[in-house]
């Protein structure tokens, strides 16, 4: 059975920890079919923390493999969603 598989990760200190999510992002970048990126932002504020919402495409042992290295990020929180078609 196919599955789509979506993670969710908050990321705080965003100028702290963003290179080191980025260079993970970039190393299965072919495993991601679609990426979102949301933080709050206005003319007087643009927040340190931020979500990603990513779907994940492919093998799943190294989407498995990810999601590891991203657990591993101090400041990195990761939530997994998965639907069966």
């Amino acid at each position: 059975m196919k599955k789509i598989i979506v993670f969710g990760l908050y990321v705080s200190e965003r100028v702290k920890n963003a290179s080191e999510v980025q260079r993970i992002l970039t190393e299965y970048g072919c495993n991601i079919k679609t990426r979102v990126g949301i933080h709050e932002t206005d003319e007087n504020l643009c927040s340190t923390n931020g979500i990603i919402l990513l779907e994940m495409f492919g093998d799943e042992s190294l989407i498995e493999e990810a999601e590891q290295k991203i657990k591993m990020i101090d400041g990195c929180q990761i939530q997994k969603m998965v639907f069966e078609k």
